[in-house]
């Protein structure tokens, strides 16, 4: 937007379920589980592989919604999705119109449309709010009318919400006054069908940072700049629930001070929590650019979800030095949450598209993956220029939607060459993946989801020492070839049952091969 306040939009179940990927298990907890491969959290070691990322693929249909399709959408993007226990498809989208609009709390609204199969949207006629007179509207939420605009929609859908006008939560930010003075924060809303929204009547919730870039750091006694909060969450507020420690997370942009003390230098990844929504913690700091990134790196937002046991962030990598800034996607990874790699800097997960296109400056992932039996589908928002210094009705904008095949996010594939002096030849495109011991009691199957149509891949099977089990070894193991989520693992002679109880270790050996993931059915 043309201001500093610029939110993404991000929430949480998909499938009706409260809490993605639960099913959580670590190795050798004997539960049937899918072992991610994009760390190496349950590999015990490997030889002669680097890993890759999985970029996601846009969608030919693109854009699922274009902006300016009413006169209240100037300018589209940020969204939040949810796909109901029936498969019907809720996005939410923020709608900006700016100085079009006659009334303020118009000027950035949140908009309803849905979907039957995620691909062809309808925007209906709601008639809850109007807009420049016109009373048939798909807006949803509209702002109070403070000192600057409404941002954001941040949908988290909670089954587990006894009281059922509150089954669906928002959170966003906006300017609330509280005893009667006014502060920018996070502000919350309540439905009971993602339609019908009830405002929160207390805010802001969280009190967020709002200024200009080099401002003084207040002192510790100073009243007089109550918008002046350091580490704060500023206005990119991004919710999910966090199934670990069971409580909502926000996670989002939060300043950072620059080379001479001033705020508001650049924005770095922040989160808080809470149990009820409304009550929530002092903002922590968790990650933040540093010396292997370009000096314009900053994270425009850093949304979250949870998948598989791990916590994912689409960050938004910005550049406001080109083209009024610019924003690419890229994937970071969590096993707590807390502490945060970033293994994945170039290529990007999702960058900029060429040639003009809606997607073309900025992109705004929303990180609520809908999981189908064979894809992850990620929709997003997007302009055809920067996100923080164009002008928003000269834009052309969209929500488009990316996908990537069920669990492919990175993966384990040979390096080019080995030659270390160690080995008795050089090997071209040979690697060897050895995972964690793993419970295999009652196990009745093992599918690999990797890509071995150039290659392939013989999976053998070691006890808990390290030594070679007979039967199970790569001699004896069917060839892995082709490309397949499910790839069966199976043996010559022999199958898992016929294995002792007890923990073992997977070896993976890989020729010209890509492995994503491994699934462990009971």
């Amino acid at each position: 937007m043309r201001t500093t306040v610029l939110l993404f939009l991000l929430g949480l179940p998909l499938l009706n379920s409260p809490c993605l990927g639960a099913d959580s298990g670590t190795p050798g907890s004997g539960r049937s589980r899918t072992i991610l491969f994009v760390d190496d959290q349950d590999i015990l070691y490997r030889s002669g592989t680097r890993r890759v990322l999985h970029p996601l693929q846009r969608h030919p249909a693109n854009p699922l919604l274009p902006g300016r399709d009413k006169p209240w959408e100037a300018a589209i993007a940020w969204s939040s999705v949810y796909r109901d226990p029936a498969g019907r498809y809720q996005l939410w989208y923020q709608a900006f119109a700016g100085d079009e609009s006659r009334d303020r709390t118009r000027r950035c609204t949140v908009c309803y449309a849905e979907s039957a199969d995620g691909i062809h949207f309808t925007k209906p006629n709601l008639g809850l709010f109007d807009y420049n007179g016109i009373k048939d509207t798909a807006i949803v939420l509209v702002g109070n009318g403070g000192t600057s605009d409404r941002y954001g929609v941040s949908v988290v859908v909670d089954q587990r919400e006894p009281d059922a006008s509150r089954r669906y939560k928002m959170a966003y930010f906006d300017f609330t006054r509280d005893h009667g003075v006014e502060y920018p924060g996070l502000n919350v809303a309540f439905s009971p069908d993602g339609i019908h929204w009830t405002k929160h009547s207390e805010g802001p919730l969280s009190r967020a940072a709002y200024g200009d870039h080099g401002d003084p750091v207040p002192f510790a006694d100073e009243t007089k700049r109550p918008w002046a909060v350091p580490l704060s969450m500023a206005d990119a507020l991004d919710a999910l629930y966090d199934p670990v420690r069971e409580v909502f997370a926000i996670y989002g942009k939060m300043w950072i001070d620059g080379p001479d003390g001033g705020m508001h230098w650049k924005h770095a990844m922040g989160r808080i929590e809470s149990k009820d929504f409304i009550h929530w913690s002092r903002p922590q700091l968790l990650l933040a650019p540093d010396d292997q990134d370009p000096a314009w790196v900053e994270f425009h937002t850093s949304p979250v979800f949870f998948y598989g046991g791990i916590y994912l962030s689409p960050l938004q990598i910005l550049d406001r030095a080109t083209h009024g800034g610019v924003v690419d996607i890229e994937l970071a990874t969590s096993r707590d949450g807390l502490n945060w790699q970033r293994p994945f800097r170039r290529p990007f997960w999702l960058a900029r598209s060429e040639g003009g296109k809606f997607d073309s400056g900025s992109i705004f992932l929303c990180a609520q993956p809908v999981v189908l039996e064979d894809e992850i589908r990620f929709y997003y928002g997007a302009y055809s220029q920067g996100a923080t210094g164009s002008d928003d009705v000269k834009l052309t904008t969209g929500i488009g939607l990316a996908t990537l095949p069920r669990d492919r996010f990175a993966g384990v594939q040979p390096v080019p060459r080995s030659d270390q002096p160690t080995l008795k030849a050089p090997l071209e495109k040979i690697g060897q993946v050895t995972l964690k011991p793993i419970e295999l009691t009652g196990v009745k199957s093992i599918e690999l989801n990797a890509d071995a149509a150039g290659g392939e891949v013989r999976v053998e099977i070691l006890n808990d020492e390290g030594r070679r089990v007979r039967g199970f070894s790569r001699e004896d193991a069917i060839v892995v070839t082709g490309d397949s989520l499910r790839h069966a693992l199976r043996w010559q002679a022999h199958s898992l049952t016929n294995l002792p109880s007890g923990s073992y270790l997977l070896r993976l050996h890989l020729h010209n091969a890509t492995a994503y993931a491994l699934t462990i059915r009971k």
